[in-house]
């Protein structure tokens, strides 16, 4: 079987999760230059041929904010749910994990390997398309951290979008390098998609339900709020003049 495959992962996307949740850990390394703690991951599971990897982030290695509460692993998990509901592969599989890991509670992601030094700079003329797709899901998730390096291009050029811990604020916090497309026209593709998420957020208890277990309840109206204001606005948004618009550093 193939190391945590990153294709066709609408397929594939339940059994990583059970991997992500139920493999034993065999060995770990901290990842450095991160203002949280975050570990490297090597996962062994009975039904892979090869082990796997995962990034993973502890609640208890989080660096407490001002601006933002406790518990940053459940907006990584959020996140992960939002683009799995959209029917966008965005964001690596992710969930939450508390038991066999070292440090207790935390995000466990599946590891996208990559060229680090590529980033959405590299990446945006080739890949326009998809970074409309990743700024229409950051306006939804109110991404307030979306640096030009958390976006990565795997081994089979798929996108993914990395590091989404600091998004679903009930405040307006959107900060991102992704502003290229501002006063565009949002193309009817998107907009059906986010329609479609709207409608199935506002009928379906089970979807309020799954994302719930991440977000409460004023984070869940304010993703309402936002999804209805997608599709009356119908343009990607402009930067606000009135703070910084721009996550820092850039990369």
């Amino acid at each position: 079987m193939d190391r945590f495959p990153t294709t066709s992962w609408d397929a594939v996307d339940e059994a990583i999760e059970e991997r992500l949740e139920r493999a034993e850990v065999t060995d770990a390394g901290q990842i450095g230059h991160a203002s949280n703690h975050v570990f490297l991951l090597e996962l062994d599971h009975a039904d892979a041929a090869e082990h796997g990897y995962a990034v993973y982030k502890p609640l208890r290695g989080e660096t407490p904010l001002w601006d933002f509460p406790p518990q940053l692993y459940k907006r990584e998990v959020a996140s992960y749910r939002l683009s799995k509901a959209l029917g966008w592969a965005l964001i690596p599989p992710t969930v939450a994990r508390e038991e066999g890991v070292a440090e207790g509670m935390g995000s466990l992601q599946l590891f996208i390997p990559a060229d680090y030094r590529c980033t959405y700079f590299d990446l945006r003329d080739e890949h326009a398309e998809t970074m409309r797709r990743f700024a229409v899901f950051d306006w939804l998730a109110n991404n307030a951290d979306r640096k030009g390096g958390h976006i990565l291009q795997g081994p089979d050029d798929q996108l993914w979008g990395i590091d989404n811990g600091l998004t679903f604020h009930s405040e307006e916090k959107l900060r991102t390098v992704i502003w290229d497309y501002a006063g565009e026209a949002v193309s009817e593709s998107l907009l059906g998609d986010v329609a479609a998420f709207a409608s199935r957020l506002a009928e379906d208890a089970d979807l309020g339900a799954d994302l719930g277990r991440y977000l409460d309840e004023e984070e869940l109206g304010a993703l309402r709020a936002r999804a209805a204001e997608i599709l009356e606005q119908r343009r990607f948004p402009e930067p606000p003049t009135w703070r910084r618009p721009y996550p820092w550093p850039l990369i």
